[in-house]
C-alpha cells in the first residue's frame, strides 16, 4: 500500500466513523471516540518531531504502545524459562518464592542442558555434614593489635550498592528494614545516606564515590567535618571507597537537574535543580600511594571502622600497583569488593554494559590470587557482586575466593521488580526504581520489608543445605576443588585445574615470575605504587 494511502487511511476511517455515528441516534460515545481519534491524527500530521507519526498518523501510536510493553510480552509469553536476559524466569521465580515464603521446590528434574559447555556443579559427599545454623557470618576489620578498630560481623549475603535517587524512597525503606530484621548489611550506594536509610536503623555500609556525596564541600571537594558527622553514627558499620562499578567502569554519571529534588539534594549535599555530577575519577588522590593514604584517613576519621574499596577490574597493572603500595606503606584496607562486569545499573551506555569491565569470576580470581601471592590475603577480606541471587551463585563465588557476596537485582526482585527494564525512564511499574510518588505507592513498605528479610533467610537456608551436602559446616570451607565446570560436551575439569592459583608470597620472589601465569609475569613487574600508569 502506498504511503499516501496509509497516511490518510486511519484519518479517513476515523472521520467516516464520526459521520456514521452522527447519523445514528444515541451514539454519542462513538462520536466522542472518533472525534478524539481524528484530532489525534491531525496532531500527528502537524507535529514535526516524529517522522513515524507524520507518515502514519494514529497507527504509529500502536507501534509505540507495543514497543513500550515489549519487555513484558517477551518475558511472559516468548522467553524460555532458562533464558537469562539478563535474568531468566526461573531465576526471578526462585527469588519471588523465597521472598513470599512459598515453596521453591521443582519437579521433574533440571531444565538445564548439563552437557553444554559452561555448566557447573558442586561435588557432594557420601557423608553429608550436619549444619546447625544458617546464619553464616564473616568478621571484617578484626585486628587484635589495633585497639581503635571497630570490627563488624557481616552476613555472607548482603544488599549491594543502590542509591536513593536510583531507587525510590519506599524501596530504600523496605531494603533497610529487611536488613535490620534479617541482621545483614545494606550498602547505601554512592548517593549517600538518606533519611530513608536511617528510619529503620538497619546496618549500613556507606559507599563514597567520586562525587563525595554526603561528605563534600560546595566546590565538590572532600569535607572531613561532613564525613565525621555521618561516619561516626552507630548505624554506619563500614566505609567503602568506590573506585568503579562493573556496569560502567570509568564512566561517571550525571543526574539531570530536573531530577535533583530537594530530598536528593539534601542527602547528597548538592544544589536542588542543578545537574548532579559524579566524575569519572576521584579528585582526592591520583596515585596508589595517595589512595591508600586516603583510605587510612577515612578509617581514622570514622573511629577505626572497617574501611576498604570497591572496584571493577580493568588494567591488571593498576590493581597490582595498589597492592605494591600496600607493601610499601604497610597500609592495608580491611576489605576489597570486586564488582563484576555483568553487574547492573540504573542506566549506562550499551557499549559499557556489554563490553567494558572484567566479568566477576576472572576479576575475583585476579584479586584473590594477587593478595595471596603478595602475602596479604589473610589481612584483607573480599566481597563480590555481579548477578548473584541463588545459593549456588553464593557457593560458587565463595569457592573462587570471596568471603561474602552482595546482591542488588536479587533484592530488587524481592521488592517486586519484574525486570521491565524501565529503571532509567522514571516509569518503573512496581515503584522500585522511580521518584514518581504515585508509582511509589504501589510498593507497600511493611510487606516488602518482610519479603526482603525472607529472601535473605531462605537463600541462606538453601546455602546451608548445599554446603551440608558437600560435607562442609561453613561456606568459608568452600574451595575451588568443590566446583566442577564442563568445558565441552565430553570434558569437565575442577575449577582448581581450570583456574591458576598462586602460593602465598609467590609474587614477592622475582625468580618465580617467569613460571607464573602471563597476567602476573607480564604486568606485575611494570606496576608501580607511585602511579596508576605502568613502567615504560
Amino acid at each position: 500500500m502506498r504511503l499516501f494511502s496509509v497516511r490518510y487511511l486511519a484519518l479517513a476511517t476515523s472521520a467516516a466513523v464520526c459521520a456514521l455515528a452522527l447519523a445514528l441516534s444515541g451514539a454519542y460515545w462513538l462520536v466522542l471516540l472518533s472525534g478524539a481519534l481524528t484530532a489525534l491524527g491531525l496532531a500527528d500530521l502537524l507535529q514535526t518531531r516524529r517522522a513515524l507519526r507524520r507518515n502514519y498518523p494514529i497507527l504509529a501510536h500502536f507501534r509505540f504502545l507495543f514497543e513500550s510493553i515489549r519487555p513484558e510480552i517477551r518475558q511472559y509469553f516468548l522467553e524460555d524459562d532458562t533464558e537469562a536476559t539478563p535474568f531468566s524466569r526461573n531465576q526471578r521465580s526462585i527469588v519471588y518464592q523465597r521472598a513470599k515464603v512459598e515453596t521453591d521446590k521443582r519437579p521433574f528434574g533440571t531444565q538445564l542442558d548439563v552437557y553444554q559447555a559452561g555448566y557447573e556443579w558442586i561435588n557432594h559427599s557420601i557423608a553429608p555434614a550436619a549444619v546447625a545454623d544458617h546464619n553464616f557470618r564473616v568478621d571484617i576489620g578484626k585486628h587484635p593489635d589495633c585497639p581503635r578498630a571497630q570490627p563488624y560481623s557481616a552476613s555472607v549475603f548482603n544488599i549491594s550498592a543502590m542509591s536513593f535517587g536510583a531507587l525510590s524512597a519506599n524501596a530504600i525503606l523496605a531494603l533497610n528494614g529487611g536488613a535490620r530484621v534479617g541482621g545483614f548489611m545494606h550498602d547505601t550506594g554512592e548517593g549517600s545516606i538518606s533519611a530513608y536509610h536511617r528510619r529503620n536503623s538497619g546496618d549500613l555500609v556507606w559507599e563514597i564515590g567520586s562525587g563525595y556525596f554526603g561528605c563534600r564541600n560546595p566546590d565538590g571537594s572532600f569535607s572531613e567535618a561532613h564525613f565525621i558527622a555521618n561516619a561516626c553514627t552507630a548505624q554506619v558499620k563500614m566505609i567503602e571507597l568506590k573506585l568503579s562499578q562493573g556496569a560502567k567502569p570509568g564512566h561517571g554519571g550525571v543526574l539531570p537537574g530536573p531530577k535533583v529534588t530537594i530530598e536528593i539534594a539534601t542527602t547528597r549535599g548538592v544544589m536542588a535543580g542543578v545537574d548532579c555530577v559524579s566524575p569519572a575519577r576521584h579528585a582526592e588522590f591520583s596515585t596508589p600511594l595517595e589512595m591508600l593514604a586516603f583510605i587510612e584517613r577515612l578509617r581514622n576519621l570514622s573511629g577505626g571502622k572497617p574501611t576498604g574499596f570497591k572496584l571493577a577490574i580493568g588494567h591488571p597493572w593498576e590493581f597490582f600497583g595498589i597492592v605494591k603500595a600496600m607493601l610499601a606503606t604497610g597500609i592495608v584496607p580491611d576489605f576489597i569488593v570486586v564488582d563484576g562486569g555483568e553487574g547492573g545499573t540504573g542506566a549506562a551506555p550499551v557499549e559499557f554494559t556489554d563490553h567494558v569491565g572484567t566479568p566477576l569470576q576472572e576479576a575475583l580470581l585476579l584479586v584473590h590470587n594477587t593478595l595471596v601471592g603478595a602475602g596479604l590475603r589473610d589481612k584483607i577480606k573480599i566481597g563480590a557482586s555481579g548477578k548473584i541471587i541463588t545459593a549456588f551463585d553464593i557457593a560458587r563465588t565463595l569457592a573462587l575466593g570471596a568471603d561474602w557476596c552482595n546482591s542488588a537485582r536479587g533484592f530488587m526482585f524481592a521488592l517486586g521488580c519484574i525486570q521491565s527494564q524501565n529503571c532509567h525512564t522514571d516509569r518503573c511499574p512496581t515503584g522500585v526504581a522511580t521518584q514518581d510518588r504515585l508509582r511509589q505507592r504501589a510498593l507497600v513498605v511493611p510487606d516488602k520489608t518482610a519479603r526482603v528479610a525472607h529472601f535473605h533467610q531462605n537463600t541462606l537456608k538453601a546455602l546451608a543445605e548445599l554446603i551440608a551436602a558437600a560435607g562442609l559446616s561453613h561456606p568459608s570451607q568452600l574451595k575451588p576443588h568443590h566446583l566442577v565446570r564442563r568445558i565441552s560436551p565430553n570434558q569437565v575439569k575442577l575449577a582448581s585445574a581450570l583456574l591458576p592459583y598462586l602460593e602465598p608470597g609467590e609474587l614477592l620472589d622475582p625468580g618465580q615470575l617467569a613460571q607464573l601465569p602471563p597476567v602476573f609475569g607480564l604486568y606485575w613487574p611494570i606496576a608501580q605504587a607511585e602511579s596508576f600508569h605502568p613502567l615504560t
